[in-house]
């Protein structure tokens, strides 16, 4: 079965267009700068540069998050047979999304995208490719309403089965870490034991990260809140961490291809639910 949307807005490109903000930086467009994408604009790039000018190592830290979703996503569903991925704060399709590296494993892996991003939603096509043995789909929602995105992914997962939960560098855009492990939580309440949660996240581990940080909160984008790696850590309480832990991202399982040499400031994590 080929992968199909969730949101009719996915036919409305006029629609969609129309939501997106081209006069302040973003997120999403930002990351992809920053990865080397090309679904950015001028704000974006500006931003881009001044925050490579105050840190370079922010360079890293996209690129080696990247990579890291790689490993945890070959990890889970080749070694623990994971079939069924949530991935929310999906960001722009770039190479290797987690239903193309879900898929090398094991084709019939069915996974469900959320993201409330316009611009995100405008190239949701592009991440609904699908093997024939497998499905993706979309969901047009954001990560503060954890129950309604359970409910509309059970259109598509099966959540009687394990679920691997993907939040990759999102949840620092909830302000109160309260309210992040909440949401959190509320989403790993909702799938059944055997089911993974995937974290990677910016880290306040450097001066030069905190500041960055500080430069993109000023610009007008919406906020990011880099936290600490105890905090990070918290978000997997009541979870059985994978070896090596909570870790900086290089040095998750690291392949042949990881530079585990640069010290990053963002750190990972992969936690089973009993």
């Amino acid at each position: 079965m080929t992968g199909s949307a969730s949101d009719p807005r996915l036919d409305s490109s006029a629609e969609i267009r129309a939501r997106i903000d081209t006069s302040k930086p973003h997120s999403a467009r930002f990351w992809n700068y920053f990865v080397g994408g090309k679904d950015n604009y001028e704000k974006d790039r500006e931003l881009g540069d001044e925050i490579k000018e105050i840190f370079p190592g922010l360079v890293d830290v996209a690129r080696n998050s990247r990579q890291f979703l790689g490993r945890a996503v070959r990890h889970l569903a080749g070694e623990q047979g994971i079939r069924q991925f949530l991935d929310i704060g999906t960001g722009l399709p770039t190479a290797d999304n987690t239903h193309e590296v879900a898929q090398r494993v094991a084709p019939d892996a069915r996974i469900v995208y959320v993201d409330n991003d316009p611009l995100v939603l405008a190239h949701a096509r592009a991440l609904l490719t699908s093997t024939p043995e497998g499905e993706t789909a979309y969901i047009d929602a954001n990560m503060y309403e954890p129950e309604a995105i359970l409910a509309e992914a059970g259109k598509t997962l099966d959540l009687s089965q394990p679920v691997a939960l993907m939040i990759l560098n999102t949840l620092g855009h909830v302000s109160s870490y309260d309210q992040a492990r909440d949401l959190v939580n509320r989403l790993m309440a909702g799938l059944p034991s055997g089911s993974y949660l995937v974290i990677s996240d910016s880290t306040s581990t450097s001066e030069g990260m905190i500041a960055a940080s500080n430069a993109y909160n000023e610009s007008g984008a919406i906020p990011y809140h880099v936290r600490t790696v105890e905090e990070i850590t918290g978000f997997f309480d009541g979870l059985t961490l994978t070896d090596p832990g909570v870790t900086q991202v290089t040095r998750w399982r690291p392949d042949g291809t990881t530079d585990t040499t640069t010290a990053v400031d963002a750190y990972a994590g992969v936690g089973r639910k009993p």
